[in-house]
C-alpha cells in the first residue's frame, strides 16, 4: 500500500465509523466503469477535513444519522479519465440516469464536471446522509442520487417534497457548522473553509 503524503489519511483507520461507497471504484457512476487512480474502496482526505468529519459524524449520531461518503480525494489521474470521456459516444442509458437533459459537453460548461476538481486538493468531500438506525442503514432521500447532474440536484431545488428538503437542509447545515462550503450546483458537495492545500493538485492513487 502506497504512503499517503503528509498530511492525509485515510478514513477506513482515521475514521472508520463513516461508511464508504467510493463510487468511481467500481461501474455504478456517471462513466459505467472503474476511473482511472481508485484501486481500492477508500476514502483519503487531508487531516483537517477528516477531523471535521469526525465531528459532523458525532453531531449526526446524536440523532442516529451517520454520513456515507460517495467520493474525497480525487487524483489527478481521474480528471484527465472525465476529459477522455467527453470524447466518447453517449451511452444512453446511462445518460438517461445521470444527466438525461444535458449532453456530456455541457456537463463541463455548465460547471457539474471540472477540469481543475477541487477534490484533487483532499479537503472536498462528495457525501449523504444515512439512518443508523435501521438495519441496512439506508441513505435518506436527497431527491435524487449522488452524480445527478441537472436543475434537481441544487440544494434549494423547489420541486422537492418536504423530507427531501429537510434531509438536504440538515446536511448542508451540520457540515457547514464543522467547517465546510457547499456547492450551489450539488447538493452532496462540500469543501473544507480553510483548506491545507488550497492550490495544490495531487495524483497519488487511491488504495
Amino acid at each position: 500500500m502506497t504512503e499517503l503524503p503528509k498530511g492525509f489519511v485515510r478514513l477506513s483507520t482515521y475514521a472508520p465509523t463513516i461508511i464508504r461507497d467510493l463510487r468511481y471504484f467500481g461501474s455504478n457512476n456517471f462513466l459505467g466503469e472503474t476511473v482511472d487512480g481508485y484501486l481500492n474502496n477508500e476514502a483519503i482526505l487531508t487531516t483537517a477535513a477528516a477531523k471535521a468529519l469526525i465531528q459532523v459524524q458525532a453531531a449526526l449520531a446524536e440523532f442516529g444519522l451517520g454520513l456515507k461518503i460517495f467520493d474525497a480525494y480525487r487524483p489527478q489521474r481521474a480528471v484527465a479519465h472525465f476529459l477522455r470521456w467527453e470524447q466518447t459516444p453517449e451511452d444512453p442509458t446511462i445518460a438517461e440516469r445521470f444527466h438525461p437533459d444535458l449532453s456530456k459537453s455541457e456537463l463541463f460548461a455548465q460547471g457539474y464536471i471540472a477540469k481543475r476538481s477541487s477534490h484533487t486538493r483532499g479537503s472536498t468531500v462528495d457525501l449523504s446522509l444515512v439512518n443508523l438506525q435501521a438495519t441496512a442503514q439506508p441513505e435518506l432521500d436527497m431527491g435524487t442520487e449522488f452524480d445527478f447532474f441537472g436543475q434537481a440536484s441544487a440544494p434549494h431545488y423547489p420541486k422537492l417534497n418536504p423530507e427531501q428538503r429537510a434531509n438536504r437542509l440538515l446536511l448542508k447545515l451540520v457540515m457547514e457548522r464543522y467547517g465546510f462550503q457547499g456547492f450551489d450546483l450539488e447538493w452532496w458537495h462540500f469543501t473544507l473553509g480553510h483548506e491545507p492545500y488550497p492550490h495544490q493538485y495531487f495524483d497519488f492513487v487511491v488504495q
